[in-house]
């Protein structure tokens, strides 16, 4: 599991989170929700160990994100962020292949190799892998980098907005994918989403943030509720159901 203790972070003289603490369970989605500048990013990046906390601590899996060796946490947790370097000229095969490096460090082996062909499967990508990255469509960048993430092979998958600037038709299809990948409890995904619709239809759990501090947390059913939404975004909803599913609009 992770846990968050009473965690704190400022950006220079800026109070970006105040006093976080929750723990998030092994298996499954989590979604992190909330209005812009709610501090959903930065929350992600503390968990990873990119950004320290002021206060409070960390602990992935019962380890210190901060205290342990970097080669260690990179087995520990995979972080996407929003804005992934662009390499273009690189093939769509060598930008998955670099999640692989925390395991052999320059020296990859058949198991190395063997997970690369499972993130290119899992995420649709086999006949994509001679590609170079500047050749492809938005949702088929996003799906490389994704695997990239997931190739590294770690028990927590980190996804900071990896929604954004993708059309309905994609959006579903990685959500349905993540979904898939998740079930069988060997990853854990968190992942901040701005759609709420995405977070109502496939996340297990979710944190709604605002301001800086954690307003609700619980299954998904518990937390997406029209008061709820209401007070995080400060906007009245409707919640609908359509087919058995939790349909959210803003009225």
């Amino acid at each position: 599991m992770i846990e968050v203790s009473s965690l704190s972070y400022s950006a220079g003289s800026t109070p970006i989170l105040h006093d976080i603490s929750t723990t998030l369970e092994r298996g499954g989605i989590t979604a992190l929700i909330g209005p812009n500048g709610a501090g959903k990013s930065t929350l992600l990046h503390c968990i990873s160990g990119l950004e320290k906390p002021a206060s409070g601590s960390v602990r992935i899996d019962g380890h210190d994100p901060f205290a342990v060796p970097h080669r260690q946490r990179a087995r520990l947790v995979a972080l996407l962020q929003q804005s992934p370097a662009l390499v273009s000229r690189l093939k769509v095969r060598e930008l998955v292949s670099f999640g692989r490096w925390p395991h052999h460090q320059g020296r990859p082996c058949p198991e190395d190799e063997a997970m690369v062909d499972r993130a290119l499967t899992a995420f649709a990508l086999t006949d994509l892998a001679g590609r170079t990255i500047d050749t492809l469509s938005g949702g088929q960048r996003q799906r490389a980098f994704i695997a990239m993430t997931y190739a590294q092979d770690t028990p927590w998958m980190l996804l900071d907005e990896p929604l954004n600037a993708l059309d309905p038709r994609h959006a579903r299809d990685l959500m349905a994918r993540l979904h898939a990948l998740s079930r069988d409890g060997s990853r854990s995904i968190v992942i901040v989403l701005h759609d709420i619709n995405a977070a109502a239809g496939w996340a297990d759990h979710i944190v709604a943030m605002k301001d800086g501090r954690i307003v609700a947390q619980d299954a998904s059913a518990s937390v997406l509720t029209e008061a709820t939404l209401r007070d995080v975004f400060d906007t009245p909803f409707e919640l609908l159901h359509h087919k058995g599913r939790p349909v959210v609009v803003a009225r």
